[in-house]
């Protein structure tokens, strides 16, 4: 029976092999994918599908009943709510 030792050296010895096959296969997998998109002309989002990340919509948090435009509350406040109480213009949530 071999020794711990022996063993060990054994297990060394095969996980070097493995990466080696591993890295010769992994070579020729990607020449071949290469090799199959410059045949067929497929795109990154072919490939590789994705979905491009939604901007988060702000939702109106004051209305110009005149107007009809509406501003969120978010950055330079618009000339039609600007000096004035907004309350009066406030958006009433509806559950």
């Amino acid at each position: 029976m071999p020794s711990y030792q022996e063993l060990i050296a054994q297990k060394n010895e095969l996980d070097k092999r493995i990466e080696q096959a591993r890295n010769s296969e992994s070579k020729e997998a990607l020449a071949t994918i290469k090799q199959l998109i410059d045949t067929f002309g497929f795109t990154a989002q072919q490939v590789f599908p994705w979905k491009p990340e939604e901007k988060k919509k702000v939702q109106a948090k004051y209305y110009d009943p005149e107007s009809g435009a509406v501003w969120t509350g978010r950055g330079k406040a618009p000339k039609w709510i600007d000096g004035k109480d907004r309350s009066e213009y406030e958006i009433q949530a509806t559950a």
